[in-house]
């Protein structure tokens, strides 16, 4: 039987580290996992003598992690969770492969709102014992990669091929490639001419040189916190707006989409997940059913999970 070495932390050491990151302080992790802090604090005593680092700033405002220590709980997140998923792949296996347990899920706006409440209902249909939890990320940074990289997500609904490589551990596989469109209130002779209406996570590297190209496109005048708002004021008449197909799935009659040509861009939609992860029960009946699902009017993509860059 292997031995544990000097450098090797045992689960609850781990959730003590993930306690004091998400609580932001000792006394608050001692009160969420029930113990005392002093017991909190000599655990992460113990935890950075055996890493070789620190990894928590004190202060009287509580503790914040060090970039050790953000690593350190990332990895601490997704080590927790392969053991949640181990006792649930074994319990699923005794009972003739039945798939159970939670199945936590990062996704942008649109996806949210598009493309998982089918994969779910198809999920739940056939797999009753799952727990979805979702969760909204916008998808700028680090987006909802990042999630999955700091162990807040099994799988993550995300937009690829950006520049920003996909942090290590993580696979990335495409499910469909969506063509963009000019939107803008009925009725306009000239609607190129109009302002552009505009939001944050719609400037992905994966548009930018098509839209450098363009010299009709003006700056944006109106920038809106999420695509749902900048539907809401190009109905209004407050200008033009460059939206992803997904952003667009029913869209009101108050506004027209027009076809950008030929060239116009696209941006690919898939799924991020660990490579740990990427053949449990549970993500694998996730993606069959957003593969099940897919909207129409975009090109589908095929392939399991492989390494690939993801992000804005």
């Amino acid at each position: 039987m292997a031995r544990t070495t000097d450098s090797d932390l045992a689960p609850h050491e781990l959730r003590v580290l993930v306690a004091v990151a998400d609580t932001g302080g000792f006394s608050a992790a001692a009160g969420t996992l029930g113990l005392t802090q002093s017991a909190v604090s000599h655990s992460v005593r113990g935890s950075e003598r055996r890493i070789g680092a620190v990894l928590f700033e004190r202060g009287r405002a509580g503790a914040r992690p060090t970039p050790a220590g953000e690593k350190a709980v990332a990895y601490a997140r997704r080590v927790l969770r392969l053991l949640d998923v181990l006792t649930a792949e074994a319990r699923g296996a005794a009972r003739s492969g039945a798939v159970e347990g939670p199945l936590r899920i990062t996704a942008f706006r649109s996806a949210a709102l598009h493309l998982l409440p089918p994969a779910l209902q198809r999920l739940r249909a056939r797999h009753p014992a799952v727990e979805p939890r979702v969760r909204i990320v916008r998808e700028v940074g680090r987006g909802t990669a990042g999630d999955v990289a700091d162990g807040r997500a099994d799988i993550a609904i995300a937009t690829l091929g950006g520049s920003a490589p996909l942090p290590p551990g993580l696979v990335a596989s495409g499910l469909f490639e969506e063509p963009y469109a000019l939107v803008h209130a009925p009725g306009h002779a000239a609607p190129r001419s109009l302002p552009l209406v505009d939001w944050a996570e719609n400037c992905g590297s994966h548009t930018r040189g098509w839209w450098a190209a363009q010299d009709w496109i003006p700056k944006a005048t109106v920038e809106a916190e999420d695509d749902g708002a900048v539907l809401s004021l190009v109905s209004a008449g407050h200008g033009m707006a460059i939206m992803p197909a997904l952003s667009l799935a029913g869209a009101p009659a108050s506004v027209s989409v027009a076809d950008l040509g030929p060239d116009r861009p696209t941006r690919q939609v898939g799924y991020v997940t660990t490579a740990e992860l990427a053949g449990s029960a549970v993500v694998r009946a996730l993606v069959r059913g957003l593969r099940a699902t897919l909207p129409h009017g975009v090109r589908l993509l095929g392939g399991e999970a492989a390494p690939q860059r993801t992000g804005p």
